[in-house]
């Protein structure tokens, strides 16, 4: 699957993208210093920001960048389909009933419980 591809499947489309060239930082000589390789990729909807200055190609930065977008936002969908996924599981477990078994427990440890906490009452007649 290329680029476009993971691009339209996410929904991002071309006029979401605001990109800037800019000139990078760190080695590259010459090259880097009187050109504006670097690409700034901002994806307005989510507010991602990405800087890529990797290569010394800028037609090879655009598509990192791109790749790098992809990567963040389907990693950001992943999660927030795990969370809700999470929140459904938690109100299901919370909603069911308990068996007999978990009931007749619960209440003999609450017997067991106020028998220790009786026992720890002062004593005020002597019959």
């Amino acid at each position: 699957m290329d680029v476009l591809e993971r691009l339209a499947s996410l929904g991002v489309r071309e006029a979401d993208l605001e990109e800037r060239f800019i000139r990078a930082p760190g080695p590259g000589g010459q090259k880097v210093n009187k050109s504006s390789s670097a690409v700034h990729l901002i994806h307005k909807p989510s507010g991602t920001e990405i800087k890529v200055a990797r290569e010394r190609s800028q037609a090879l930065n655009r598509l990192l960048a791109r790749i790098e977008l992809c990567n963040r936002l389907e990693t950001a969908l992943r999660e927030s389909l795990a969370a809700h996924r999470q929140a459904v599981e938690k109100a299901r477990r919370q909603a069911r009933q308990k068996s007999r078994a978990q009931k007749k427990q619960m209440v003999e440890e609450k017997r067991r419980r106020s028998d220790v906490k009786a026992k720890r009452r002062r004593v005020t007649d002597f019959d």
